[in-house]
């Protein structure tokens, strides 16, 4: 049974997200490929400074995102970003390819060298703003037997950010379809759109249906939501709360991300 500790040197991790600027080909791309690349390892000082235990690489500036696979030239860009952060820094890695492309996360985690990807729907299906969104459990696991590629972990989402069931269906059951039909290694549990706080209701649902499968908060994480969140919760993804001013799309702020991680510590000790 995968753990945490397998992966992070800490009890309950904190992973700071690494958001790639719009990349060639998206309808933002402004051109520069070196200013994406500075802005992205400026982003991991940060995050390595301000003391997070591991890093998760995400393509969050190409919106509108692709329901299904990206194009080849978007898989070669992060995997180019992905392998720079892997030269940059030894700390557990992880990839998302948005919108639900995990079969391209898991090809670039096998590539550069990452630990664990992010699927948003691995089961079932979710009407989302690309339309209706499907589970790609099936065409994924097989693809990471086929790589010989376990050691690569999968993070999946519970009842999904920036989505809606197209049919009612209690957290249990979506849980342990995740982790028994699906393969999911860890869970994650987000509010409803990016930056926003997850329901310590659905989160305490979900990690009581998980049993031994790890479960992490994966939005609206900050030093002043830490105490609700830290009963149920195995480990903590941070984006928003990180960046100057709390606004999502500024540069990380290492001073934000060390006072996130002073609170983790005073709530543990």
């Amino acid at each position: 049974m995968f753990q945490l500790s397998d992966l992070f040197a800490a009890p309950k991790p904190v992973i700071g997200m690494l958001h790639i600027a719009p990349l060639p080909g998206a309808p933002r791309y402004d051109g520069n490929l070196p200013a994406i690349r500075e802005r992205l390892l400026h982003d991991l000082d940060a995050l390595q400074r301000g003391g997070v235990h591991g890093l998760m690489l995400e393509n969050f500036g190409d919106v509108p995102f692709y329901p299904e696979r990206v194009p080849a030239i978007v898989v070669a860009h992060i995997t180019a970003l992905a392998v720079a952060v892997r030269e940059r820094s030894s700390l557990p890695l992880g990839i998302n390819v948005l919108r639900n492309d995990g079969r391209s996360a898991l090809a670039v985690a096998h590539a550069a060298g990452a630990d664990f990807i992010r699927v948003n729907v691995l089961c079932g299906a979710r009407v989302t703003d690309q339309g209706i969104t499907s589970g790609i459990a099936h065409d994924l696991l097989r693809d990471r037997a086929a790589l010989g590629a376990e050691q690569v972990r999968i993070f999946a989402d519970v009842n999904v950010k920036h989505s809606a069931p197209i049919a009612s269906r209690p957290l249990a059951d979506e849980t342990a379809d995740m982790i028994h039909r699906g393969g999911a290694d860890a869970l994650i549990v987000s509010g409803s759109a990016t930056g926003n706080a997850a329901d310590v209701n659905e989160i305490e649902q979900v990690a009581a249906a998980a049993g031994d499968t790890p479960v992490l908060v994966g939005s609206g994480v900050s030093a002043e939501s830490l105490p609700q969140l830290i009963k149920f919760a195995d480990g903590f993804i941070v984006g928003t709360a990180v960046k100057r001013d709390g606004v999502v799309g500024n540069p990380v702020d290492a001073a934000r991300v060390s006072a996130l991680m002073d609170a983790l510590g005073r709530w543990l000790s």
